[in-house]
């Protein structure tokens, strides 16, 4: 690399030479990944330096597990992190585009095309392509659909117990709960040691009751949540050690008793608190055969007010009249400890429908990679709901192609070379997932882009089994529409933030050049002068 050394502690690469070690960063990524995709795809082992092994084909994973420096690949693994944060899955279509986005439009900037009219065509190549999946994705009527899972079977990696788990949750919840921007059907899977796989209308909190006296098996339950700690007001040190505070302090006390003696009156049955419980209202509470859930996490206590319609407050509403309370209360119609699992299920809640994935395993280890599979197929299937289905197997992006290419006149000069970038993303997870099924990736993809250009059918593909050319929507093989147009945009990000890049400069250390130059000293602007010099 040639680095060129300027007035004051900064370190410049040569322009080209800058764009070189960028580009080597981002296809050392996606060729990380590029082996696990497709239904040929292999697994990834990852070593951490206490020797723990992780066995995945999981491409985020593998993205936020591998050990990356170099500023390139951080920035696509935290754009693939955006993806899955959004989305849920397409990190590794999008990883793979990317890499090939980015090297083709170093291709085309050492051949002597600007760097903006790459530019300008990888945006026209990609809006073009986003247009064309969009417009050939068919809708899904609701979670009833029978292709829903199919679509959970090929992002849950051929496992069909999974599959069949997501679409029953995705089913429990129903339509309008799945195209909730604020839920998340990935978010109900959770996995245990030991556990049978399940799925059921309710939420597990990972916790037990308080005291082993309390009751274990609950019906026709009302619930009480409490965003906070059911202790007695607190009074500070200073003032309990005067008469008045001490006094103060038994009232508070007597005050906390009759407001624990309030949710006996309303027939609570079950108590979840966010944080610390008195010793006092363990014991209250323990006698009074009310079970007491504490220190649970919010985001569990509040699917759980959500599913049940309870309305969490703070410990000061505790003060208020019976009557007041009674619109606190939430309803649940079990809720019951497993004590071979050590959680709490609330199941069968009067308000919003929820639902629990329960994936299970032998191991830890297998138990990890098992929820990670449910998580991918989870997304999918809501992708799938929110956005439409295309034909999968890396058909929808070749479809694409063909847009594209027709979409070429329209393009002047120079800038057509960045929408052949595009293209060549775009037959690029054909061309992987051929290549993985132990086929020649140049000869199939060709075979298929023949066929489309002869006027065939667009939803042609390859079969992995067999290498023939198939029908891949009539073979059940569909992707979420959503899911392919947040990886082709995510590509050309990456692809256009990384070919931007003219110079890198190793910033000095702000910190200690303050600590260390003297009044008077060079200014940012003489630094700078000796990169023109």
């Amino acid at each position: 690399m040639s680095v060129k050394q300027v007035t004051g502690p900064s370190e410049v690469d040569e322009r080209l030479a800058a764009l070189s070690t960028n580009v080597n960063a981002v296809r050392a990524i996606a060729s990380a990944v590029e082996g696990t995709i497709g239904p040929k795809g292999l697994n990834t082992m990852l070593v951490d330096r206490f020797g723990d092994v992780t066995i995945t084909n999981d491409g985020i994973t593998i993205l936020e597990k591998m050990e990356a420096s170099h500023p390139a690949a951080r920035l696509v693994i935290n754009t693939a992190r955006s993806q899955e944060d959004e989305i849920g899955d397409g990190t590794t279509t999008a990883t793979i585009m990317a890499g090939t986005m980015v090297a083709e439009g170093f291709n085309q900037v050492i051949r002597g095309v600007p760097v903006t009219r790459v530019i300008d065509g990888i945006r026209f190549g990609v809006e073009r392509a986003v247009q064309s999946i969009e417009g050939r994705a068919v809708s899904v009527a609701g979670p009833e659909d029978e292709r829903l899972y199919r679509v959970a079977l090929i992002a849950g990696r051929e496992h069909a117990d999974i599959a069949r788990l997501v679409v029953e949750a995705a089913r429990l919840v129903g339509r309008d709960k799945l195209l909730d921007p604020g839920f998340r059907l990935a978010d109900t899977v959770v996995s245990e040691e030991g556990a049978r796989n399940e799925v059921f209308s309710g939420i597990i909190v990972d916790k037990e009751p308080l005291s082993d006296q309390m009751p274990k098996d609950l019906r026709d339950v009302r619930l009480f949540v409490l965003d906070d700690a059911l202790e007695p007001d607190e009074i500070d040190d200073e003032a309990l050690a005067t008469e008045a505070g001490f006094r103060k302090l038994l009232e508070y006390q007597e005050q906390f008793r009759q407001d624990l003696t309030k949710l006996t009156q309303l027939g609570v049955g079950c108590v979840i608190v966010d944080r610390g419980t008195d010793d006092a209202a363990e014991d209250f509470l323990t006698d009074a055969g009310i079970m007491l859930l504490h220190r649970v996490s919010s985001r569990e206590w509040r699917k759980v007010a959500e599913h049940c319609g309870a309305r969490p407050v703070k410990r000061a509403a505790l003060h208020k009249p019976v009557e007041d309370l009674e619109r606190y209360l939430g309803w649940a119609e079990r809720v019951w400890q497993d004590e071979k699992l050590e959680h709490v299920r609330v199941m069968g809640g009067r308000a919003k429908p929820m639902a629990t994935i329960l994936v299970g395993a032998a191991t830890r280890e297998v138990m990890a990679e098992r929820e990670r599979i449910a998580k991918d197929a989870a997304a999918a299937v809501q992708s799938a709901v929110r956005g439409g289905l295309v034909a999968g197997g890396g058909v929808a992006e070749l479809a694409a192609v063909q847009d594209l290419r027709r979409g070429r006149s329209e393009l002047r000069g120079m800038t057509a070379y960045g929408l052949d970038c595009v293209i060549e993303a775009l037959r690029r997870p054909l061309g992987q997932i051929v290549h993985n099924a132990g086929f020649n990736a140049l000869e199939k993809v060709g075979e298929v882009e023949a066929r489309h250009e002869g006027g065939g059918d667009l939803n042609l593909g390859i079969d992995c089994d067999t290498g023939e050319i198939t029908d891949m929507a009539a073979a059940g093989v569909f992707d979420p529409a959503e899911v392919k147009v947040h990886a082709l945009r995510a590509a050309g990000e990456i692809a256009e933030a990384i070919l931007r890049i003219d110079t890198i400069i190793k910033k000095r250390d702000e910190a200690g050049e303050r600590n260390a130059s003297p009044p008077g000293g060079s200014s940012s602007g003489d630094s700078m002068a000796g990169r023109f010099s």
